[in-house]
């Protein structure tokens, strides 16, 4: 194939979204006689989407060259706009003020520079925002917004809308930062707007409105991010963070089987070269080795995520509270939310709730209740309601108040309901349950507990099993055989099944029969389970 040929191909294969044959047959057809700038930058963002972010840079860096080389000074400009962007996702923010600096350089030079004269000021803009300054990077990119509208720029208004939507939510105005998303999101299902940028926009909206309790947005949102990557099966960037996206979904709808599919696939795919997938699926993976009471592995997994860059909470604070390190738990939480900006405290808020009343510090719990209460007013969906209301039932419940905490519980129970979360919906049973044996209804508590107690068995939640059996007096040792105590304690300490038949002089056949009829007497599913409940329950 001659270098004409393999240009053409190249083109004509990223026009179709063939990523894997355009990035081959232009890698040839620059290899035999190199590539003009404007194919450069093709180049280069093929090589993004292939999980090549050091290769795009490199590409973009000549293809800035390039255009310097033949007086296009725009292009020259668009390339050190693209620069300074990537350098920001890469975590490099000296070089991404070089190469913006460069950008405006360029554009103050022209006479009319249209449009580029907004993009070059987008990174400086993005830039404000991880400098802590919401209220800058808001000022300058409703600037940059504004050039692109007046050059009808659809695909510049929607980054410039998406930096927007993340000012103003940091600055607390949420339902305002989400109608920004929705207009950058009309854009992107348009058709207004390129490939990288489309995985940039749709990824960041999606993580926001999850942290935001909408799962309404997210589930739309991620639903659009699905059908764009199967529409692109040689896509590596983005295909492992959409999984990621997904699996946090996933679990938040009680879906935990599939979500762990989730994760796994967008650990896969980072494997295989979506850098971006490292940053949600061992976050991911953990949550729900916690929520089914797999402890060490929950430690491990919450730990891989902090060392890729992710915050690891509130999961690893409430796995502390889990394992009984509650003073541990408190002082992570506390930290966490006290250096957190606004958004992102409001999204600690439930398990400040949760861990703080678990401390004894009722007063505190109280506090997050009213500062959670406060925060939904700034943005309403079902979801937040439902947070809402079981944060506030945890703590009338904790605090005496059983009739206002039974009311509570139901309207929560009612709102996770209509969002298909079955697990939330099942913890405030339990809740509601509690509330109506404070107030002497024994029969409505047992039903209550009895139908969160079917929900957690289904997903395997064997943590919130061995809880609600503390809470019902259904303990182990009212249940469960003097052989089958032995048996749970030795499991307790991590010894296999043939350990213990060693220890107890019983063969491995034995010990498994002993261990499902703990398993089916304690209403759990798996070892961690069992481990966790004993030693909830003072067994060892």
């Amino acid at each position: 194939m001659t270098s004409s040929s393999a240009l053409e191909a190249g083109r004509a294969a990223a026009a179709e979204r063939r990523w894997a044959e355009a990035y081959e047959r232009l890698s040839v057809a620059d290899a035999v006689d190199g590539l003009g700038a404007t194919d450069l930058e093709l180049l280069a963002n093929v090589a993004l989407l292939r999980g090549e972010p050091q290769g795009s840079v490199d590409l973009l860096s000549r293809a800035y060259d390039g255009h310097l080389g033949v007086g296009d000074t725009a292009g020259a400009a668009r390339a050190a706009g693209w620069l300074a962007l990537w350098f920001i996702e890469l975590g490099d923010f000296s070089r991404s003020v070089v190469w913006a600096s460069r950008g405006m350089h360029l554009v103050h030079a022209m006479a009319d520079p249209g449009s580029v004269a907004g993009f070059v000021r987008l990174a400086p803009a993005v830039g404000q925002l991880g400098s802590g300054d919401p209220a800058e990077a808001r000022r300058q990119c409703e600037e940059v917004l504004a050039i692109a509208e007046l050059h009808d720029d659809r695909e510049l208004a929607a980054n410039a809308l998406l930096c927007r939507g993340k000012s103003l939510i940091e600055l607390g105005e949420i339902d305002e930062g989400f109608r920004s998303f929705d207009r950058a999101m009309a854009a992107v299902t348009a058709g207004d707007v390129a490939p990288v940028p489309v995985g940039v926009i749709v990824c960041a909206v999606i993580s926001d409105a999850l942290m935001a309790s909408d799962l309404e947005r997210a589930a739309a949102w991620t639903a659009v991010l699905d059908e764009w990557c199967r529409g692109q099966p040689e896509l590596v960037t983005f295909s492992g963070q959409r999984h990621a996206l997904q699996a946090a979904l996933l679990i938040a709808r009680g879906a935990w089987d599939e979500a762990a599919t989730a994760a796994e696939l967008a650990l896969a795919r980072f494997r295989a070269g979506d850098y971006r997938a490292i940053y949600g699926a061992p976050y991911q993976l953990a949550e729900l080795a916690r929520l089914r009471g797999a402890f060490h592995s929950a430690e491990a997994s919450y730990r891989r995520a902090g060392e890729s860059g992710w915050e690891p909470q509130p999961g690893l604070a409430l796995l502390h509270l889990a394992a009984g390190r509650t003073r541990q738990a408190q002082d992570a939480i506390r930290r966490s939310a006290a250096g957190a900006d606004r958004f992102t405290r409001r999204y600690l808020l439930p398990a400040v709730v949760e861990i703080e009343l678990a401390a004894g510090e009722v007063e505190a719990a109280r506090r997050a209740v009213a500062e959670l209460r406060e925060s939904g007013e700034q943005m309403t969906t079902p979801t937040l309601q439902a947070v809402i209301a079981s944060a506030e039932a945890r703590m009338l419940v904790a605090v005496g108040d059983a009739a206002a905490a039974f009311e509570a519980a139901r309207v929560a129970v009612d709102a996770w309901r209509a969002t298909g979360a079955s697990y939330e919906l099942a913890r405030s049973r339990v809740v509601a349950g509690r509330a109506l044996a404070e107030l002497g209804d024994r029969a409505g508590a047992e039903a209550e507990f009895r139908g969160a107690r079917e929900v957690f068995r289904a997903l395997d939640a064997d943590p919130a099993l061995a809880e609600l059996a503390g809470l019902t007096g259904d303990r182990p040792t009212g249940g469960l055989t003097a052989r089958e105590l032995e048996v749970l304690r030795l499991v307790s300490t991590g010894l296999t099944n043939r350990a213990i038949g060693e220890r107890l002089s019983l063969s491995e056949k034995t010990v498994a029969r002993h261990l499902s009829n703990i398993f089916g007497k304690l209403g759990l599913s798996s070892r961690a389970g069992a481990t966790a409940y004993a030693y909830e329950n003072g067994l060892v």
